[in-house]
This record gives structure tokens, C-alpha cells and sequence, in this order.
């Protein structure tokens, strides 16, 4: 079964692929393996990795996706082209009518500005400024996602000790945690994605461009809280702001804690796993019904990593 996620970061890492094995050779010659069926995928943050030509073969064969990312955002996934394919589902997506697209992102929408509500709750026992966010949560889609997204930072960053903290990708600090958590988030979703036979290419919300999967971006969204949570507690810890080993074992660890979904408790990627499944029924039986984003609060979630 897929489910180690790689992280690639040493700067003269050499990545290749022996009798089934994946093996990463560092800087200093020191070798680490890892069958090839027991990878999800391979996320690269290295500025100059050596890839080999087997590698990226094999990894195609295992249907295993590899992201590459400049400062900790993906700016390139490859897709592996014999990924798992439905022609009617592909064929409902695409045909897929602008009210049901705005129907689905809409219930998108509400469960992350749900679930940005409830972590506001674990932040901050401040009436004032989560009445401010509850009042945005009850807005349409387009204003309401950017409405709480305001109020919802300036909690955050409270949280985190920094009262001037803005969500900017490329600011550094808790930025940089958060930009490598939600990478972590987008190679499950689009393991999720291949395996349920869904492209990633087409979206309900998030804009088609080049070298981009606007459905995982799409479906990732009420859970980019669960990474939020898991930085602010990494901050609170009194750890440093900085995406080193420590961090990253330990928000690749927090990812195996289970979450309530549908009156069971799974581990974020089964939970990830059970949305797509149900987002996949919605398009293929062409009734939104069964689409059934995750939210903390419905679920009696207690927000603990």
C-alpha cells in the first residue's frame, strides 16, 4: 500500500531507482532505500537534485506523483500517464454545467470557512473577533472566502505571536511552515485524485493554468486548517519558524492522527480518500448531494494533533 510521502531537500541529492527500490544518495554518499509500492509520493524542495531517467519511469509505472517546489510551493507535479481513468467520469466532469460547478465550490467554501471558525475557537477565547469572522462566514462564496480569510489571519497570527503576521507565500517564517504543509496536502489529494480516476486538470473552483492541478487545490481546502493547527502548536512548542527535519517529521507525523468523518475515525488521508470518493459520485451521478467536504465541527472534532 502507497502511503510514505518523500521529502527530498538535501541540496546534491540523487534520486534513482534499483531492482524495485527507490534510493536517495545524499551529499555525503550515504544511501537510503524504500520500495517503490510503498511511496505515495515523492516531493522535491532541493535546489539541484539529480534525477534519473528510471526513476521517473518507474515512478509513472507506480503511479506515484512527483512534486517539484520552489520555496516550498509546488510549481511542477508530474503526472503519471497511466494513472486510473474513467471515460464517463471524465466525460461528466467536462461536461459539467456552470450551477452545479458554483454548487460544488460553494459547499467547498463553507467547510473551509467552518473549519477556519472552529480553529479560530482553539486560538482565541476573543468574542470580538470571532463574532467578526462568524458574521463573514454567513456571506456568499466569492466574499465570504476573502472576508474570512482577513479576519481569519489576524487570529492566526495572534496565535502565533505575531500580530502584524500576513499570509503572504513568500514572507518567511510561519509562512514557510504553512507553504510546506500545504504541499504535504496536495500530494495526498492528488494520490486520492489518480486513484478515483478524477484529472486533476479541471477544477471547480481554482483556475485552469500550465503546470498547475486546480482540483487538488480545490478539495484541499477545508483541510488546509488541519496544517494551520499543526502550526501554531509547532510555534507554541517553542520551536524555531524555520521548515527544517524536525518540522517536517513532525507535520508529516501529525497527518496520521485521526479525524471524526461520517461517524468514523480516519486518518487524514483516509479522511482526504472519502471526500474525493464522495466528490466523485456527485460528478459521475450528477447529484451534488453526495459530495461531502470535511469539517471539524459538524465531525465533534476537538482540534487535537
Amino acid at each position: 500500500m502507497s502511503y510514505h510521502i518523500v521529502n527530498i531537500d538535501d541540496p546534491k541529492v540523487c534520486i534513482s531507482c534499483r531492482q524495485g527500490q527507490l534510493c536517495c544518495t545524499d551529499s555525503s554518499g550515504n544511501v537510503r532505500s524504500l520500495p517503490m509500492e510503498d511511496v505515495a509520493s515523492v516531493v522535491i524542495t532541493s535546489f539541484s537534485p539529480v534525477l534519473h531517467g528510471e526513476f521517473l519511469s518507474r515512478a509513472a509505472e507506480f503511479g506515484i506523483a512527483v512534486i517539484l517546489c520552489k520555496n516550498f510551493q509546488p510549481v511542477s507535479i508530474l503526472m503519471p500517464a497511466n494513472r486510473s481513468s474513467d471515460t464517463l467520469l471524465t466525460k461528466a466532469f467536462v461536461c459539467l454545467d456552470e450551477r452545479r460547478s458554483e454548487n460544488l465550490w460553494q459547499k467547498t467554501v463553507d467547510a473551509k470557512c467552518a473549519n477556519q471558525l472552529f480553529a479560530a475557537t482553539l486560538y482565541t477565547d476573543n468574542f470580538g473577533d470571532l463574532k467578526k469572522l462568524s458574521i463573514a462566514n454567513t456571506m456568499k462564496c466569492v466574499e465570504k472566502e476573502s472576508v474570512c480569510a482577513r479576519y481569519y489571519w489576524q487570529l492566526f497570527g495572534a496565535a502565533v505571536g505575531d500580530k502584524s503576521f500576513n499570509r503572504v507565500i513568500r514572507q518567511g517564517g510561519a509562512n514557510d511552515l504553512l507553504n510546506f504543509g500545504y504541499v504535504m496536502l496536495t500530494s495526498v489529494v492528488l494520490q486520492k485524485l489518480f486513484a478515483y480516476g478524477l484529472d486533476p486538470s479541471f477544477g471547480i473552483g481554482h483556475k485552469i493554468r500550465e503546470r498547475a492541478a486546480p482540483l487538488a487545490y480545490d478539495i484541499m481546502e477545508p483541510f488546509r486548517v488541519f496544517i494551520d493547527l499543526g502550526v501554531v502548536k509547532w510555534i507554541k512548542m517553542g520551536e524555531d519558524a524555520v521548515v527544517d527535519t524536525a518540522f517536517k517529521r513532525f507535520i508529516t507525523k501529525s497527518m496520521l492522527n485521526k479525524v471524526p468523518y461520517m461517524d468514523a475515525s480516519l486518518d487524514l488521508s483516509r479522511c482526504i480518500e472519502k471526500v474525493v470518493g464522495s466528490f466523485r459520485r456527485a460528478i459521475k451521478e450528477k447529484d451534488n448531494r453526495y459530495y461531502k467536504p470535511w469539517t471539524g465541527l459538524n465531525s465533534k472534532w476537538d482540534g487535537c494533533l
